[in-house]
């Protein structure tokens, strides 16, 4: 079984690999930064999944949401007959469907973020957005925005305080969800499950 995913994703899908004792299981990380540039994705989810298949013909799941591509990796994944994580983008896959639906219709004013983006602030968001040499850009970034939220996968009381210091720097009120893995979670688990029963069906 092997798994093509965002870098941004990659200390879960290990988490989770080792909590469930995939041995099996072979995961390869594509750069995180690469959500920076949404375009590269496809080609590079593409070249991926070539490298994998001349070496075996095992399932293959892409841990990616649409993440910005417009469709065009959903488009590679029909030509390869590879899978993704089912939703738009990891604020989904941690939270589940209805449930970020809910959140976002709620408070429509809404900025996410992950224990990867809290870790990973200063390069993902202030430094992305020149806000470190222009910080007179933040009220034309978030000036919509009401609110942070961040979406947890641990209990880590050190990313609380860091993601509390994110809301205030921006401006925005904080609010906090444990999400624990999510559907990503329970979505690894039943393509997992199929790969390992597909042997014995034949």
């Amino acid at each position: 079984m092997n798994v093509i995913a965002c870098g941004a994703l990659a200390h879960e899908l290990l988490a989770l690999k080792q909590l469930n004792g995939w041995a099996h299981l072979h995961v390869s990380c594509l750069p995180a930064h690469y959500h920076l540039t949404p375009q590269r994705i496809p080609g590079a989810v593409k070249s991926a999944i070539e490298e994998i298949r001349n070496k075996n013909d095992d399932p293959i799941l892409v841990a990616y949401g649409d993440c910005g591509t417009g469709g065009r990796l959903d488009k590679v994944l029909e030509e390869t007959g590879a899978e993704r994580l089912p939703g738009a983008h990891c604020y989904e896959f941690f939270a589940g469907s209805e449930q970020f639906m809910q959140m976002h219709e709620a408070e429509v004013g809404t900025f996410y973020l992950t224990d990867f983006l809290v870790k990973y602030f200063d390069t993902y968001v202030t430094k992305a957005l020149g806000l470190d040499k222009k910080p007179e850009l933040k009220d034309l970034y978030f000036g919509n925005y009401t609110r942070l939220m961040y979406l947890a996968q641990t209990h880590s009381k050190t990313l609380r305080a860091q993601a509390e210091l994110h809301a205030t720097a921006l401006g925005l009120k904080y609010d906090y969800r444990y999400t624990g893995y999510g559907e990503m979670g329970s979505a690894l688990s039943r393509t997992v499950r199929v790969s390992v029963a597909e042997p014995c069906l034949s």
